[in-house]
């Protein structure tokens, strides 16, 4: 039985991602680095700053201080939120899910971003109070693919349900690889959209969708039909 639904934000909520590949870009380009579009979406997409930037500095021999990534994190994330400020949409059929969803279900968003960026998007489409719980990159050591986000927001779910929650009984909604394979991983039902990646990726989802327009509740509650 369905009884919470997980949301990742950027590429499920918002048209974020363009935003952050462009923000990363921009900031390694000053280091001295190159990642191309293509080379994004294949390694970088769902991580974690924290884990882009190591890579990108560990593909190039260079290896960083915590400080360094402290200043480099934050840097980033002034770039994206002057670039959300500008240029921002959410993506379709999301807001509507989310707020007929809100009405019988709790909800959590379980992102990479970081939260201040999360609660930019929840503000910007005016879908704060439709969310229980956030987890973002600051709370939890292990991010996508690793099921770490989605455990988190499950338990942060049952310390406000008066009924307890199990991963089995929760639907994680994700665009990317790593995020399906992290909640197949947390022992969640996924569902997953086409914004990010080819159908033929996101495979290991139990349900794929061109759009959130074509998702209802009854779609959502199908899947635990079995």
């Amino acid at each position: 039985m369905l009884k919470a639904i997980i949301f990742d934000c950027d590429g499920v909520i918002a048209d974020s991602e363009p935003i952050h590949m462009a923000a990363l870009q921009r900031l390694l380009s000053e280091e001295g680095i190159t990642v191309t579009r293509e080379n994004y979406f294949e390694h970088y997409l769902s991580f974690d700053d924290r884990a882009c930037f190591l890579r990108a500095f560990g593909e190039s021999g260079r290896s960083l201080t915590e400080d360094q990534l402290t200043e480099l994190i934050g840097r980033k994330g002034g770039y994206v939120e002057s670039m959300m400020r500008e240029s921002l949409a959410l993506l379709p059929g999301a807001p509507e899910l989310i707020r007929i969803a809100s009405e019988s279900y709790p909800l959590a968003v379980a992102s990479g971003a970081l939260k201040r960026e999360i609660e930019l998007i929840l503000k910007f489409g005016g879908l704060t109070d439709c969310f229980r719980a956030i987890v973002s990159a600051e709370d939890v050591a292990r991010s996508k693919p690793h099921p770490d986000p989605f455990i988190k927001a499950c338990e942060m779910l049952n310390s406000l349900s008066e009924s307890l929650i199990s991963p089995s009984e929760c639907l994680v909604i994700e665009d990317s690889v790593h995020g399906v394979r992290a909640a197949r991983a947390a022992g969640m039902r996924c569902l997953a959209v086409t914004n990010s990646y080819p159908r033929e990726k996101l495979i290991e989802a139990h349900h794929v969708v061109a759009s959130l327009d074509d998702v209802s509740l009854d779609d959502a509650r199908s899947m635990f039909a079995d």
